[in-house]
């Protein structure tokens, strides 16, 4: 425990402020926060806190879903240049030109997108709820923005329904390939592969699992096997050698770090509940639109 983390508990305390967290954070904002968990998780913790102020320790879509969830509270994102690449190619302007060309489609949103294209979109997904959500859909055909991958995914698991896909993605999934895997399991053959839906569908079909960060989580806590290959950002390897010391894991790709996700120090998180930076703000039509598509995907089961 380090003299930081005791101020920045002290100071969570005295300021009735909440740290969320994201899986892909560095250990030591990970462990001076209150929950930490994937993009679901940060969602609907942000929903049910009781806090004043919000820290969120992760990327901005994250601390704009937070926002749009509790207008109210004030939000902070510690590192104000902390972006998300995939959230950057699509724009309100392409939603609403798929809308215009397919006018009988649902739209649905993955949240690594901004307030702004969230308040174009009827309802949002993460990856651990995009299944679900699209099943829960009365629509027969629904655009999918902005991952063509995690669309792909999604449309391969609901083949009743035609899903028209945004040409988006993750570069650090995007580009792991076929080949990475191939080579993982010739030198560890008796682990498992488990990998993130945001990688393309030619990794997918190599791998024994696919799910977001917290079912990749649980699913090597609860698994009897002992080696695991992890296809998807270092943070999650780091939080498994920590938390399930018994087991091996490989990290599937050295290309497997966001830098934006690293973006924030601990020395951040710090400075931001000292001087209340930086501060989440959003145009009131945006914060009710955008909220609307993101409680549709909080409600859905």
């Amino acid at each position: 425990m380090t003299s930081i983390q005791d101020k920045i508990r002290t100071l969570k305390r005295e300021k009735n402020a909440v740290i969320l967290a994201h899986f892909y954070q560095t250990m030591d904002i990970q462990e001076v926060a209150d929950h930490v968990g994937d993009s679901f998780e940060l969602a609907r913790r942000a929903q049910e806190t009781t806090g004043d102020t919000i820290v969120l320790c992760g990327v901005r879509f994250m601390a704009e879903s937070a926002k749009i969830l509790n207008p109210q509270k004030t939000v902070l994102l510690p590192a104000p240049d902390a972006g998300c690449p995939m959230a950057d190619m699509v724009t309100p302007e392409d939603v609403r030109a798929l809308k215009a060309q397919y006018p009988d489609a649902a739209v649905m949103c993955y949240v690594n997108s901004s307030a702004a294209v969230k308040a174009e979109c009827d309802i949002c997904c993460t990856s651990s709820s995009a299944v679900r959500v699209a099943k829960s859909l009365k629509e027969k055909r629904v655009i999918f923005v902005p991952d063509q991958n995690l669309g792909a995914y999604v449309a391969s698991k609901v083949p009743e329904k035609e899903f028209i896909l945004f040409h988006g993605f993750c570069p650090i999934h995007h580009h792991v390939a076929a080949s990475d895997v191939k080579a993982s399991k010739a030198a560890h053959p008796d682990a498992r592969v488990l990998v993130h839906p945001e990688c393309t569908m030619e990794v997918l079909e190599l791998s024994d699992y696919v799910g977001s960060t917290a079912g990749i989580l649980e699913y090597v806590s609860k698994s009897k096997d002992s080696e695991f290959i992890i296809g998807t950002e270092m943070g999650v390897v780091e939080r498994l050698r920590q938390t399930a010391p018994d087991k091996i894991v490989y990290l599937l790709s050295p290309r497997l770090l966001c830098p934006n996700m690293k973006k924030t120090r601990i020395e951040d998180v710090l400075k931001s509940l000292e001087n209340g930076v930086y501060e989440i703000k959003l145009p009131e039509n945006e914060l009710k639109d955008a909220r609307a598509c993101l409680e549709r995907m909080v409600a859905v089961q």
